[in-house]
């Protein structure tokens, strides 16, 4: 398995890490509904086990839930992976969130306890706020990772125009932005610009919260949880379903060429591209993460890259 370094830290990363955004569990407004702890316990652990080294999370899943089961977990294992959370998302006690850079410091402090960890490894602002300053909220990161609290520092949903504001002020270690094959939207500039500045990019949802595993059906999403934020997404619902439905069928023929499913198929996509150094894969139970595993070792040929390409072109989004 091939090990890359994300951008110009001293982390190399397997070409996956364990997603811990619906280990958070239920009862928020971005929830994937209900979840079993010792389910999302054994779920990490199967994924240290199989060799997967990075762990990605955030303040806000489950409201501080899945920092908490993440500290629980690697406690718990005689592997440690590394630890990436995400700070600028705040709530209060009626579960009311909102986005801020102004809160950092108090922000580091309580991801620290919940992962009972010293210092994490990768900490990273969630989203930019609008009408608050990038380049004091990235001092203030940088103020941390001069201060031991955290090793590295990196940013999640910037475009390349704030991560040039940041740039000036220190240097990114790295970016999270969404990609999957349905949703391409950072490859025009966002991409290219971590090229060229050596930022490290591990891109979330390439499975595009589930769509192309090869599991997902139309009956599935009807019977989503309530709390399910997936239930008010765009492309779960039609005539955007249907489509992107069809694009998991159309890996599943990919993937039955080599023994392995859509979901493996769509993350290989993502890996294909020189700028991505590793995606992050939710996992619910051991079974879901055994099941995409093989994505850490699987490449598609560029006669596939290209099958794939052709035919996203002639089935374009609504």
């Amino acid at each position: 398995m091939k090990i890359s370094q994300l951008g110009m830290s001293d982390m190399w990363l397997t070409p996956i890490g364990f997603g811990a955004w619906a280990v958070g569990g239920g009862d928020w407004a971005y929830s994937w509904g209900p979840q079993d702890d010792n389910a999302s316990i054994a779920a990490i652990h199967k994924a240290i086990d199989l060799g997967v080294n990075w762990i990605d999370t955030a303040a806000i899943y489950g409201l501080g839930h899945s920092e908490e089961i993440v500290g629980r977990a690697v406690k718990e294992s005689h592997v440690k992976p590394f630890i990436f959370t995400k700070c600028g998302m705040v709530w209060n006690e009626k579960h009311e969130i909102k986005r801020t850079l102004l809160e950092i410091r108090s922000e580091v402090e309580a991801s620290l306890r919940r992962l009972q960890v010293e210092a994490i490894d990768l900490y990273q602002i969630h989203w930019p706020v609008e009408g608050e300053d990038l380049q004091d909220a990235w001092a203030t990161m940088a103020a941390l990772k001069r201060e031991g609290k955290v090793r590295w520092i990196g940013v999640s949903n910037f475009s390349a125009i704030q991560m040039e504001l940041c740039i000036e002020v220190a240097p990114i270690a790295s970016l999270q932005p969404p990609y999957s094959m349905i949703n391409r939207s950072v490859e025009a500039e966002v991409l290219p610009f971590c090229l060229d500045h050596a930022i490290g990019v591990i891109n979330y949802s390439p499975q595009h919260s589930g769509l192309l595993t090869g599991a997902m059906t139309k009956e599935r999403v009807a019977n989503l949880a309530p709390d399910d934020f997936r239930r008010n997404a765009k492309n779960y619902q039609e005539p955007y379903l249907s489509r992107n439905l069809a694009i998991a069928d159309f890996l599943k023929q990919i993937g039955g060429r080599h023994g392995v499913s859509a979901g493996v198929v769509a993350i290989a996509w993502t890996l294909a591209n020189p700028a991505i150094t590793a995606a992050i894969v939710g996992g619910r139970s051991p079974e879901q993460v055994e099941g995409v595993w093989p994505a850490s070792k699987f490449n598609l040929t560029q006669n596939e890259l290209q099958e794939i390409e052709t035919y996203l072109a002639a089935h374009p989004a609504p």
